[in-house]
């Protein structure tokens, strides 16, 4: 009986999971990309890749700190034998003339060290290490930038798309009234013998057209929703609903920029600029080896050989010098390889520069154009309603036929939605502009989540 009970109550709290799961989140186009810039997976991959670029700085850094080592060892030895070069006396001292020929039981060896090295000079190499791993670091944070930046752009692509999607089952569900209600009347006047029996075939058939047509639209809607979610980690089941404000005054917007200002602001470029002086810094690493190291050493000794001897304060200090002949002869290759990798970069420097123009004048060209296609499409709206009513008083009068009539319909729907496609599409080229010229993120307010 308990079950019995239960039963209900457990199917009610499922439904109302359900229910849950299924509602609407609204989001506007700023929170989208403030999320995808600081939470989403990539970002934050791009983010991790710059902390570690900081952490090799401070790595490379302690290079110029000197060395302190401590050694120590402990040995057990199995009964050596033992004989002294050194003559001793029978005070022990060593006696000229004389003989070795004690031989003391050893049994342990105890050795402690304390070894200092610091480097005074080799080559610039650490200067240079240090300038390498720092503009790697610079590069790293433009690059992460530059990743920022095109998860912003992706984000504004997926809202758009939704948009035009939602739009797309919202102008065709009302449609599909308009058909349905068409197919109903026709109905009516077959069965009255008023309507040829294929006319109401026509309208049934465009009717079920509509209905194929919604049926794409929505799954396009579920596609574009899981893949937005997705990107900005919502949890699963999060229906989006976009704010149309971003596309109701689209025709407003007016960028302003120019082809230098792109190539002053883009971040991969920027980031390009940094591994160029990188690279730059490695050819001088390189040429560091044609130069001794020098370093200043010191050391501590500590020695006990049981019953034979005792060492104790020797202290040495002084200074290494190295050198390895070897790189006279091979320091060549290396340095040419390294200014080799360092005029690639230049070059993709330069290439970069130049598609970011072509890039600008794309997106230039396609932002007037879309403004262009609105205004076509929004007149488009007004002829192919007011065709719609001319053809619809011509059919209520026989004047034309059922095609004609459901032509029309089709022209009417087919214009609404193209005009609301335009308006999303201005929106999206205007960012797109603005994604060219490095200006992206920064256009919006994002906050980062606490």
């Amino acid at each position: 009986m308990k079950i019995n009970h239960l039963l209900p109550l457990g199917l009610l709290l499922l439904s109302c999971a359900a229910t849950q799961a299924q509602q609407q989140k609204p989001l506007s186009l700023d929170e989208a990309i403030s999320i995808a810039v600081t939470q989403s997976t990539e970002a934050t991959l791009a983010d991790t890749r710059v902390n570690t670029a900081e952490l090799d700085v401070d790595n490379v850094k302690n290079n110029v700190y000197p060395d302190f080592k401590i050694s120590g060892q402990y040995q057990r030895l199995t009964e050596p034998s033992v004989k002294f070069k050194i003559p001793l006396g029978e005070s022990g001292e060593p006696a000229p003339g004389e003989t070795a020929t004690a031989s003391p039981k050893v049994n342990s060896v105890v050795v402690g060290m304390a070894n200092l090295s610091m480097p005074v000079f080799s080559g610039f190499r650490l200067k240079n290490n240090i300038e390498a791993s720092e503009n790697m670091y610079k590069a790293q944070t433009f690059n992460a930038a530059s990743v920022k930046e095109q998860l912003a752009m992706q984000t504004i692509i997926l809202y758009a798309n939704l948009y035009k999607a939602q739009q797309s089952v919202s102008l065709i569900e009302e449609n599909l009234k308009s058909a349905n209600q068409r197919v109903t009347d026709f109905t009516a006047m077959e069965q009255n013998g008023l309507l040829a029996r294929n006319d109401l075939l026509k309208a049934q058939l465009q009717s079920s057209n509509i209905q194929l047509t919604l049926d794409d639209a929505k799954k396009q809607v579920s596609t574009l929703n899981y893949q937005l979610a997705t990107l900005l980690k919502l949890p699963e089941g999060t229906q989006i609903a976009v704010s149309d404000a971003y596309f109701k005054n689209s025709g407003a917007l007016t960028p302003s920029l120019t082809e230098n200002d792109a190539i002053a602001q883009r971040s991969d470029l920027e980031a390009l600029r940094w591994q160029q002086k990188a690279s730059e810094s490695n050819v001088k690493i390189a040429k560091a080896d044609y130069y001794p190291s020098v370093s200043f050493v010191a050391g501590y000794t500590a020695l006990n050989i049981q019953n034979v001897l005792e060492v104790h304060n020797a202290i040495n200090f002084g200074v290494a010098v190295s050198y390895d002949i070897s790189n006279i002869f091979k320091g060549s290759k290396k340095i040419k390889a390294a200014e080799s990798r360092a005029e690639e970069t230049r070059q993709q420097v330069e290439l970069l520069s130049e598609r970011v123009k072509v890039q600008v004048q794309l997106a230039l060209e396609n932002y007037n154009l879309a403004l262009k296609q609105n205004r076509v499409y929004t007149e488009a709206v007004a002829q192919s309603g007011e065709n719609f009513r001319i053809v619809k008083d011509k059919y209520d009068n026989g004047l034309v036929d059922t095609n004609d009539l459901l032509e029309a319909d089709v022209q009417q729907l087919q214009s609404r939605l193209n005009e609301a496609f335009s308006k999303a599409d201005i929106t999206q080229r205007y960012y797109e502009l603005l994604n060219a010229s490095g200006k992206l993120t920064n256009s919006f307010t994002l906050t980062q989540k606490q």
